[in-house]
């Protein structure tokens, strides 16, 4: 019994673990993101300044300077994931160079009163986003804020 136990902590010590590093990574991908010019252009967060609605974490690349980083948008205009997805990649096709793929999405519930933001659910068309690599980058965008995921909701 105590063996089962001390395996389950390990193996919850070592996903915190590689979570932590997953985030802690995630600087080194903005600094190799201040080598190219055109995803210096891109904004890592762009979302509602209030509300509940769609988001989705896309991946950008600069193919000449073989770099990229990810990006987190979500608005409540859109019906559906893809709507963002389109209105996103329409809008970097006119920055030359950049490649864009949708990793995941889910919902956003932002509340500037409260200065908490909730992170959370799927995208049926392109899968859950990875919340914790969303919520590092809105952390950025919104210091001061209360940022959680779950995997709970739709």
């Amino acid at each position: 019994m105590a063996v089962s136990l001390l395996n389950r902590l390990n193996l919850r010590i070592g996903a915190l673990y590689t979570r932590r590093i997953i985030v802690e990574a995630l600087p080194n991908n903005r600094q190799l993101a201040t080598m190219s010019e055109s995803l210096n252009e891109v904004p890592d967060v762009d979302i509602d300044g209030h509300g509940k609605f769609k988001y989705i974490l896309i991946n950008v690349k600069d193919e000449a300077n073989n770099v990229n980083k990810s990006i987190v948008r979500g608005y409540a205009r859109a019906q559906w994931h893809g709507d963002i997805f389109d209105e996103v990649n329409n809008k970097l096709k006119s920055i030359s160079g950049l490649t864009t793929n949708c990793l995941g999405g889910g919902r956003i519930e932002h509340d500037p009163d409260e200065k908490t933001i909730k992170v959370y659910g799927y995208s049926q068309g392109f899968g859950k986003a990875d919340h914790e690599v969303s919520v590092a980058l809105l952390k950025k965008k919104y210091p001061d804020y209360t940022i959680t995921c779950s995997d709970d909701g739709y």
